[in-house]
């Protein structure tokens, strides 16, 4: 189960663990855990950390620091890190001190665009979870060139462009291959259409004090729906396990039914009964299908109908 908070809910529970933290211990629990996802996947798409050629895109907030000190954990570990600050008097200091001090350097002005086109990975710290709207002018040429070049694209957070709380995208945006959230899924990266720009979502646990009752939504992963699904006894017959039945297809779409009753005797169903024109077609794929030719009122025990794919314009 993927749980989502809004951004108040996790401003809030951020407030009141700074308070109980030593200064800049939330930075860094995020900036390891990106730090670590980043490195998993330079060993996948450049075969190793050591030498690899990392651009970190930093904006003004607390991704930016975030992406600082993760590259800073890189440029440790023999990566050649570069920073292309948007905003570079409003960069974090600490993080873009730790950054030099570990070797990394900031891009000149003007060399962003190229570095990006060369780069193993991109860092987007461009926008944290508090932005509004597309990205900002000067940032669109560099999520331009991230989107064209080869490099695998890290979101801090969430990709920069897109709305935490909605999941709306009114305008240009950072798109991902993969997104490393800190302390709990934001809804936007469980929706559309943000969530097509959010990539692969990997969470790391910060130890954000969030409320139970407070979440905004929950998606359902594939052992969330595996654990609902009814696991068939001894005692357990096609009624008992519950019959589904089809009215879908035609002449011209038997195709239609034929993907109905699939997907209905792999979802569990103990039987499936077809009523339609394409009953050959059926029988053919699906010989334990129940057919009949009667209609609906006379095909037998049914519990839930599929009713329409293909019928066409007649039905």
């Amino acid at each position: 189960m993927r749980t989502a908070y809004s951004v108040e809910t996790v401003r809030t529970a951020e407030r009141e663990l700074m308070a109980r933290l030593p200064d800049g211990t939330l930075m860094q629990r995020a900036a390891a855990g990106l730090a670590a996802a980043c490195a998993e996947l330079l060993g996948r798409v450049a075969g190793r950390v050591y030498g690899s050629r990392v651009v970190l895109l930093v904006g003004s907030g607390d991704n930016g620091g975030d992406a600082l000190y993760a590259g800073a954990r890189l440029a440790r570990r023999g990566a050649g890190v570069t920073a292309v600050l948007l905003t570079p008097g409003r960069a974090h200091a600490g993080g873009l001190a730790a950054l030099r001090r570990a070797g990394g350097r900031v891009a000149a002005d003007g060399d962003g665009e190229r570095l990006v086109e060369r780069a193993d990975l991109v860092v987007d710290g461009i926008v944290g979870i508090g932005g509004r709207g597309g990205l900002r002018e000067e940032a669109v040429p560099l999520a331009a060139a991230a989107g064209r070049s080869r490099a695998a694209v890290v979101a801090v957070d969430l990709p920069s462009g897109v709305d935490a709380d909605t999941g709306q995208v009114r305008g240009e945006a950072v798109r991902a291959d993969l997104t490393v959230t800190f302390g709990t899924h934001k809804p936007g990266l469980l929706v559309d259409p943000a969530r097509e720009y959010a990539g692969s979502v990997r969470l790391v646990d910060i130890g954000l004090p969030l409320p139970n009752d407070a979440a905004e939504l929950e998606a359902l992963q594939h052992a969330d729906v595996a654990l609902l699904l009814p696991v068939p006894g001894a005692e357990s017959d096609k009624y008992r396990r519950g019959v589904v039945g089809i009215a879908a297809g035609s002449a011209r779409y038997p195709g239609a039914a034929v993907l109905a009753v699939s997907g209905a005797l792999r979802g569990g169903a103990g039987a499936v009964r077809y009523v339609g024109p394409a009953g050959d077609a059926v029988i053919a794929r699906f010989p334990e299908t129940l057919v009949s030719d009667q209609g609906p009122k006379r095909a037998g025990r049914v519990q839930a109908w599929v009713v329409g794919p293909g019928a066409g314009d007649d039905a």
